[in-house]
């Protein structure tokens, strides 16, 4: 896959108003090092999981979660609250322990991830763990129910925004596209998609199984204000999330494209299909462990 040239992203990832203080970056690059490091404990606990599908989205969870949504700590069915979902469910394992961070959950049931009688999937339930809005996994669904949660919002009066997070692979799904249309029909200003970008998916690249560029132009025309970033700059995706919940009059949905590696952080898992799904022996944990306590804050 070709890689784009960043410098050409959006103006909104780059507007200075909205840029988080040096401090805010290195916190946040900070939370997505714990969203790897937990990951990485939590399937020691099953055996198997999805480290690089969590690993491509950590900065995005991050920029979400601990900066740009409305939430309060302690308080997940705060009914003002900004609202994420999550298509590619299998990442549920990246999210779980940002939930307990947040005081969502009880930090100790991350412990049982898995395990018989544990509300902690492999892919996430709504009516099983607070701070989860959507049952997703079902490739293709989210951004259906995203619509609707916007439109609620908007019939409720209320002004939260709704955000859902789709891999790229799941442009494949017809679903995805009849959700495109409804959404620029609507209207959905407070509707904001977040494509996780990073190239590839079970069965091998994505543009290999089914190709599904041109994405910007596609979403463009169906009536989307679509914009590009690099979506391991912390920095830049906050910038632009910052500046989209902002503009509170956009009569337009919003389709963020962000440009990640698959296995971001661990060089031998970097855009390497088979560790979509696995398990890493004691000398491979260890080795990934130390590569992302490395990595830069």
């Amino acid at each position: 896959m070709t890689r784009p040239d960043f410098s050409a992203a959006s103006a909104r990832s780059n507007d200075e108003r909205f840029r988080p203080t040096e401090d805010e970056i290195a916190y946040l690059k900070d939370r997505a090092k714990f969203c790897r490091l937990e990951t990485i404990r939590l399937i020691e606990i099953a055996k198997v999981g999805h480290y690089t599908s969590v690993f491509s989205a950590a900065e995005l969870f991050s920029a979400l979660y601990y900066d740009v949504m409305n939430l309060r700590r302690g308080e997940p069915k705060w009914e003002d609250r900004d609202r994420f979902m999550m298509g590619k469910g299998h990442a549920a394992v990246g999210l779980f322990p940002i939930l307990a961070d947040l005081g969502f959950i009880d930090p100790g049931l991350l412990d049982g991830y898995t395990r018989l009688g544990s509300p902690l999937g492999d892919h996430p339930d709504m009516t099983k763990v607070p701070g989860i809005d959507f049952s997703s996994g079902s490739i293709g669904h989210a951004l259906s129910a995203g619509c609707g949660m916007a439109l609620a919002a908007r019939m409720l009066g209320k002004d939260f925004f709704t955000f859902v997070m789709i891999g790229d692979g799941e442009l494949q799904e017809g679903q995805v596209w009849e959700a495109a249309l409804f959404g620029a029909h609507n209207g959905l200003g407070h509707l904001v998609g977040i494509i996780d970008r990073n190239g590839y998916q079970l069965d091998g690249a994505v543009d290999d199984v089914v190709g599904v560029e041109p994405i910007e132009e596609k979403w463009r025309a169906f009536g989307w204000e679509t914009h590009v970033v690099d979506g391991h700059d912390v920095a830049a995706v906050t910038t632009l999330l910052r500046a989209l919940k902002a503009d509170t009059e956009r009569t337009k949905p919003v389709m963020m494209i962000a440009q990640t590696v698959k296995g971001k952080g661990v060089s031998y898992m970097e855009t390497e299909p088979g560790w979509h799904l696995g398990y890493l022996d004691p000398s491979d944990a260890a080795r990934a462990i130390a590569e992302i306590e490395a990595m830069e804050i």
